[in-house]
């Protein structure tokens, strides 16, 4: 398992991580994905350590805590083999003081998630989501105190437009605040959004990205392609309302380029799918999931190799996308690229 610094950090992070999503599952959406109880979950843990997938990223809101629960459970005994990484400010109660990134829900929600993981630490917290009625400066001070107390070692962001970043990485910047070294975002070759600003931001800025959904919500396991629509017991009739949209000849044009390098590297679609992002600039790490051990080992083969370049660049223009307003003239016009190139280039 290769080893990549995280953003400007001194912190080296798996090129995967193990999303712990399935881990307790409950509700329309995480129940959909699994209910791996603690038995199984010790059991990929195991695998996963093994591999040197050292690092286990989680959530609050995933059913209800139960995932931070069954993974405090799975890591007990070698804590200090693991990074955990888990988020915290989508509502988790009923109370106005139950979400968003306030000094007093942070600080209930770091204390509550070090319950349920059976720690002392959380190695990398992240906001799970922008908090628009909170001043940064708030946010960032509470943050300072989780980590001047030793509760947090690293912070980072999760799903933050390109402002919110930076509003809040200036903000760091100019009171000596933590820094964010992460931001988990959404990327994948069926959703090539993350290139048009969080990306160059990133590399501009020195944030590491964390990918979740690598496989575009479930769409690129090499069930679904041209002729092979979404099978009927698939979980995606129950959750594709809670992923991003694809439309589906886009999805098909990239199915097909992963299925013919696919046939040339004698690997899977999702394996080729994830080995692809790990090549993509300021990714520090993909996160993947599994239902059962199957599935993690399949996951696993996504590392350990690399596709060719020419390969690279039959997935790039399968899976381009012609960006909006303003990013469409810096990445079809030569006058314009001259200036400000794409961080990825348009195929």
């Amino acid at each position: 398992m290769d080893f990549n610094r995280l953003g400007r950090s001194g912190l080296h992070v798996p090129a995967l991580s193990f999303g712990a999503g399935t881990f307790g599952g409950s509700g329309p959406l995480f129940g959909a994905w699994g209910d791996t109880g603690v038995e199984q979950a010790r059991r990929m843990v195991d695998m996963a350590l093994d591999a040197g997938m050292s690092m286990f990223d989680t959530a609050d809101v995933y059913s209800d805590g139960a995932s931070e629960e069954v993974l405090g459970a799975a890591l007990k005994g070698r804590r200090d083999r693991a990074l955990i990484s888990t988020k915290a400010g989508l509502p988790t109660g009923g109370d106005a003081n139950g979400a968003g990134a306030s000094r007093l829900h942070l600080v209930r929600a770091v204390e509550a998630a070090l319950r349920r993981l059976g720690t002392d630490r959380i190695d990398l917290f992240q906001l799970h989501a922008f908090d628009a009625r909170t001043p940064v400066e708030e946010t960032l001070a509470a943050l300072d105190d989780l980590v001047r107390a030793g509760k947090v070692r690293y912070v980072g962001a999760s799903n933050y437009a390109g402002w919110q970043l930076m509003k809040t990485l200036d903000a760091a910047e100019r009171h000596g605040r933590p820094r964010f070294a992460a931001h988990q975002v959404y990327y994948s070759l069926v959703g090539r959004d993350y290139e048009w600003d969080l990306m160059p931001l990133g590399l501009d800025q020195g944030v590491g990205a964390l990918v979740w959904s690598p496989l575009g919500w479930g769409r690129l396991t090499g069930r679904i392609g041209r002729g092979r629509p979404v099978p009927e017991g698939s979980r995606l009739h129950r959750t594709a309302q809670f992923g991003p949209p694809v439309e589906d000849e886009a999805l098909y044009d990239v199915v097909d380029a992963l299925e013919a390098v696919g046939a040339e590297t004698s690997r899977t679609v999702p394996q080729i799918a994830i080995n692809w992002l790990l090549r993509r600039p300021t990714v520090a790490s993909v996160i993947v999931g599994a239902r059962d051990e199957e599935q993690l080992a399949q996951n696993l083969g996504a590392v350990g190799w690399e596709l060719e370049p020419e390969q690279i660049a039959r997935l790039d223009e399968a899976s381009a996308q012609t960006p909006p307003y303003p990013h469409y003239p810096y990445a079809r016009q030569e006058g314009f690229a001259r200036l400000n190139p794409p961080a990825v280039p348009v195929a």
